[in-house]
């Protein structure tokens, strides 16, 4: 088993504990020894509270990175966000004068960043770790028919130089892992934009996930796989918001991918969380298990051929008379 410390930040545990469920019932089935961070807080915010005070947003993610580097892990997190602050701030921590102040800060609680574990989004971790051809080998109820339109959102992706997931313009991982356990995966033509959850103002996000969702329905998907809590709240019960605003019949279900690895490693659906969605991916219960292959017929045993009499000494001559 490979061990690795786990962050699994506050939006997933605190409104999605479905999607850190689905985690904890994937990653031992395919290797992965979870290590928790008990003391770990929020990561924090990558867009907010950056940008009310960065050297406290950085010195709050160095904290975090010191209780992996503790153990002597490497980290992976379940949430782009997430995965976006603590990269950032090992990549800003490479500099050796930030390094000191945030230092200086962190001695007052006893810690020290070092720099010595690497950061990795989930999805990474199957990748380069795993391997797809271990993924799709764990499944049990492959889902065969299906389209999965995907949805990369922004922060897994971008900026590449300090997220290192994939090519920003033309990933693959995704679509990698959902043909794995057996769907089709599906690009359409607005994948690479915003959710816009993190939009000042409220028409902007909502003309994006119009723009988007029009995408996806117009490729009669599925399901909408996505990796990301926030992308997810906004096309759950926001889908239907702006459904309803813009006279759509929008209702794609958006499903967060560990939830579909779990189910196609054979979760049972109704632990999987989906009865709390808006759009729930009715499409799934009637998934077959796979058929066991038939166990080889064992090879014939060779009859044991009948003993060969002896034949009998030739009898002797008579003594010739003298």
């Amino acid at each position: 088993m490979k061990r690795l410390a786990f962050f699994p930040g506050c939006l997933i545990p605190a409104r999605y504990p479905a999607m850190e469920f689905a985690i904890r019932q994937v990653m031992p089935r395919l290797g992965i020894d979870i290590v928790d961070l008990p003391e770990a807080s929020c990561c924090p915010d990558p867009i907010y509270f950056k940008s009310k005070d960065k050297l406290s947003w950085l010195c709050v993610a160095a904290r975090n990175l010191t209780l992996a580097e503790d153990r002597g892990l490497d980290v992976f997190t379940n949430c782009s966000g997430c995965t976006a602050t603590l990269s950032e701030a090992y990549h800003l921590l490479k500099d050796e004068e930030l390094r000191a102040q945030v230092n200086a800060r962190l001695a007052r609680i006893g810690r020290e960043y070092r720099g010595t574990i690497r950061v990795r989004h989930i999805v990474t971790i199957l990748r380069d770790v795993v391997g797809y051809d271990a993924v799709q080998q764990s499944v049990v109820r492959p889902l065969a028919g299906l389209r999965l339109a995907i949805h990369y959102g922004c922060h897994l992706l971008k900026p590449s130089r300090i997220m290192q997931v994939d090519d920003p313009n033309n990933p693959e991982v995704m679509e990698n892992l959902v043909a794995a356990i057996g769907g089709e995966p599906v690009r359409h033509r607005n994948w690479y934009l915003c959710c816009g959850k993190a939009c000042q103002r409220e028409e902007v996000p909502a003309e994006m996930m119009h723009d988007l969702l029009a995408s996806v329905h117009s490729e009669h998907a599925d399901i909408l796989c996505l990796i990301c809590p926030t992308c997810f709240g906004q096309f759950d019960y926001g889908q239907h918001k702006v459904a309803q605003q813009y006279g759509e019949g929008f209702s794609t279900p958006a499903v967060y991918f560990f939830q579909l690895l779990a189910f196609a490693q054979g979760v049972p659906y109704e632990k999987l969380g989906f009865e709390t969605q808006r759009f729930k991916p009715e499409c799934l219960r009637d998934l077959p298990f796979m058929e066991p292959e038939p166990e080889p017929a064992p090879a014939p045993v060779a009859a044991e051929a009948a003993p060969v009499a002896a034949e009998p000494a030739p009898a002797e001559a008579p003594p010739s008379p003298s």
